[in-house]
């Protein structure tokens, strides 16, 4: 299949271009549009193979969640042009990703496993095994970086640096842990746990908006409830809708990000089970059955979508 790698477009009235780890995006004057690429990162590190229909997964489940959700909190989408596409709001975004985990998993349960009972400023008590469930969802705020690693934070040193104002920090807390159970009623309906996810907030004209992705599989973790129980009372692994299965070969072929590493080169068919896994939490997450975008030239498709929706 054609995956879409990268895109190179000038637009009429266009002001600015970013290409982030995953998404490309084009700056209008009020407008932002997003083209979410089949890039696929792990450890803030983007893989050398794209993985085909992953960016159409991302975007549509991102609209699915953010419709939802609207009643909870505004957010920047406006149009859903194309399945990679998506143009919104320009917000001003907060320097802060809130992340919030209701278990302990991933890069929580890595930290507390080095004997870290601290994070970002959250105690975590003793005794806790990997994928439990916390007490209560906890926010562990990361700063966003532009390039490398996004870096844990505590709400007392975002507060310290004034990188967000007290008020608007407060907003932000709010509005996450009312996302995050939204998302949890959502995921149990469909017989999921929703482990953790990160949000993006930005404002305009003083209003605080949701931004970017919510609920995708880029910016969050399932569980499948039927068998939590049961696996956590044996000590199995969780079976997992996430990426964190792409993280955990990595792992296993001695990769984790860091400098010296060198990704391990990905098979044909390693990327298409990556491709099968995203449309099957697309799927399973949405109750939806995935229609793959026509891919006989994706970036002829893209533009001509893009380009009837900025003349309407």
């Amino acid at each position: 299949m054609n995956a879409i790698q990268e895109t190179n477009f000038q637009f009429p009235g266009q002001t600015a271009f970013y290409r982030g780890k995953v998404r490309d995006v084009y700056s209008f004057p009020d407008k932002l549009l997003m083209i979410a690429s089949d890039r696929i990162s792990a450890f803030d590190v983007v893989l050398p193979r794209p993985i085909p229909l992953k960016g159409q997964v991302l975007n549509q489940t991102a609209a699915y969640f953010l419709k939802a959700t609207a009643d909870i909190v505004p957010n920047w989408l406006l149009d859903v042009p194309d399945p990679n596409v998506s143009i919104g709001l320009k917000c001003e975004p907060y320097a802060v990703e809130m992340v919030v985990r209701g278990y302990l998993a991933g890069h929580a349960w890595r930290e507390y496993r080095d004997g870290h009972r601290v994070l970002c400023g959250v105690a975590l008590p003793d005794g806790l095994r990997e994928n439990d469930r916390l007490p209560e969802p906890i926010i562990t705020p990361s700063t966003k970086a532009h390039e490398g690693h996004d870096e844990d934070i505590s709400r007392e040193e975002i507060l310290r640096q004034n990188i967000v104002g007290e008020s608007d920090y407060v907003q932000l807390e709010r509005y996450a842990l009312a996302l995050f159970n939204r998302g949890t009623e959502m995921a149990a309906e469909r017989g999921l746990i929703l482990v953790d996810t990160k949000y993006e907030f930005g404002n305009l004209n003083g209003t605080v908006y949701l931004i970017d992705e919510v609920h995708t599989p880029d910016s969050s973790r399932y569980f499948y409830a039927d068998v939590y129980e049961g696996n956590q009372q044996t000590g199995q692994p969780q079976k997992q809708l996430s990426k964190e299965f792409v993280r955990e070969w990595l792992i296993t072929n001695g990769f984790q990000g860091k400098t010296g590493q060198s990704v391990p080169t990905m098979s044909d068919e390693w990327v298409n089970q990556i491709s099968k896994r995203y449309i099957e939490l697309f799927e399973t997450v949405t109750g939806q059955s995935f229609q793959p975008a026509d891919d006989t030239d994706p970036l002829r498709r893209l533009e001509a979508a893009i380009l009837h929706a900025l003349n309407n």
